[in-house]
């Protein structure tokens, strides 16, 4: 059986009332992948906003395997120290990456965030060797329109994660770069800019699975 462990900020863990990129990708791995698979992780709720908290399971459709870590306002930095033991405890054979627009807006510049990937992965790996890795570059976001020196980082992030993605790559432990979810319209795909709506959720799952089954033949291309 294939684990699958979405890793990811708010993006990933959602907010109440959302489907989640999430339910999307579980939606498309029941229909394509063609073989016995679980979603893994040790947390399962949405962020509340209303209590400022990862506490509601109020998602619009609740009946799908839930399980993720992922956190609201959290990235490469905080998630780095975490990997190994979520890891080795849900024996996870596959992560599914979304990070780095928290710790690029907050926390660290392009190159101190790829260095907290090269600790992730490496974390990963101490915990299973043979874990597969696919990561998301940072996607559109109203503020890189708005802030130039924000814009530039996410650009030059995004371009060493290309880099780092191709130096950490082993035949052993794959890594693979998705392509960033095309096309995505801040105004149609997101509700404010950065956080998707129904359709920026299946366009993220989109560009996980596409990434899967081009580079690995897993599963089917991504249909809405």
């Amino acid at each position: 059986m294939l684990r699958f462990m979405p890793v990811g900020d708010s993006m990933t863990i959602g907010s109440a009332g959302e489907h989640t990129w999430r339910y999307r990708m579980w939606q498309h791995l029941c229909a394509t992948y063609g073989g016995p698979f679980k979603i893994v992780g040790p947390r399962e709720a949405l962020y509340d906003k209303a209590t400022d908290s990862p506490a509601s399971y109020e998602y619009a459709d609740p009946e799908f395997p839930r399980a993720h870590l992922a956190g609201w306002g959290e990235g490469w930095l905080h998630m780095a120290p975490l990997i190994e033991e979520a890891v080795r405890t849900h024996r996870a054979d596959v992560l599914l990456v979304s990070l780095g627009l928290i710790d690029l807006g907050f926390y660290t510049n392009a190159e101190q965030t790829v260095e907290n990937v090269r600790a992730f992965v490496t974390a990963a790996r101490a915990a299973n060797p043979r874990v597969h890795m696919v990561l998301l570059p940072v996607v559109p976001n109203i503020r890189a329109l708005t802030d130039a020196p924000f814009a530039a980082q996410v650009t030059l992030f995004n371009e060493l994660l290309a880099k780092t993605a191709a130096d950490l790559d082993d035949p052993g432990s794959p890594l693979l770069l998705a392509s960033p979810p095309s096309p995505y319209d801040l105004d149609r795909d997101t509700y404010d800019g950065t956080h998707p709506g129904p359709s920026g959720e299946h366009r993220i799952a989109a560009a996980f699975a596409d990434a899967m089954h081009q580079g690995w033949g897993l599963g089917e291309a991504y249909e809405d």
